[in-house]
C-alpha cells in the first residue's frame, strides 16, 4: 500500500499523540505534532494562546498550520489537535491530504485520561461531572466532523488501529 500521510484525529485524551508515535515508528515514519508546530510557530504553549489571545485566534493559526503540514511532499504521520479537523474546513484538507484515521473513545474513558491535564484549556473543570459534561457536549459538536474519517477505529491501542485501518 502506497502510504503518503495518516492524520490521527479525535477527541482530547483520545490517545492521538501516543498512537502517532506508535505508528510512525512502526510505518518508520516521521510524527508531526499538530500543537507542537503550532507552539513552534507561535514561540509559546498552546494553553498561552488560548489564555491571550484566545480561542478563534488559535483555530486560524491552526489551521494555517494543518494546510502547511498537508502540503508537505513526505510521507508522515500526523497527531492532530482535537478541534482541527473541526474548523477552517479542516476535515476536508485532512482527507484531501492523506488518510484520516478517528479514534474513538468512550467518554469514560476521555474523562479517566484527561482529568488531571492541566494543559488543556478547554477542558478546565472542577469536577469530575464538570468534565464528563464538557467532554459530552464537545463530542456531540465535532462527531459530524470526526465521523468524516477515512477510517473510524473504536479504541485507541495500536493493535485496534492496525487492525482496523489495514495498515
Amino acid at each position: 500500500m502506497h502510504i503518503m500521510k495518516i492524520f490521527l484525529i479525535g477527541m482530547p485524551g483520545s490517545g492521538k499523540s501516543t498512537v502517532g508515535q506508535q505508528l510512525a515508528y512502526k510505518l518508520n515514519l516521521p510524527l508531526i505534532d499538530l500543537d507542537a508546530e503550532i507552539e513552534k510557530t507561535e514561540g509559546r504553549l498552546v494553553k498561552e494562546i488560548f489564555a491571550t489571545d484566545g480561542e478563534d485566534y488559535f483555530r486560524t493559526v491552526e489551521s494555517q498550520v494543518l494546510q502547511n503540514i498537508a502540503g508537505l511532499p513526505q510521507p508522515c504521520v500526523i497527531a492532530t489537535g482535537g478541534g482541527a479537523p473541526c474548523f477552517h474546513n479542516g476535515i476536508e484538507i485532512i482527507n484531501k491530504a492523506g488518510t484520516s484515521i478517528f479514534l474513538d473513545v468512550s467518554i469514560d474513558e476521555l474523562v479517566a485520561r484527561v482529568r488531571s491535564d492541566r494543559n488543556r484549556p478547554l477542558l478546565l473543570a472542577g469536577d469530575l461531572n464538570e468534565l464528563r459534561m464538557k467532554l459530552t457536549v464537545l463530542r456531540a459538536k465535532r462527531l459530524k466532523f470526526y465521523e468524516q474519517a477515512n477510517v473510524i477505529v473504536n479504541g485507541s491501542e495500536i493493535e485496534d488501529v492496525l487492525k482496523q485501518s489495514g495498515l
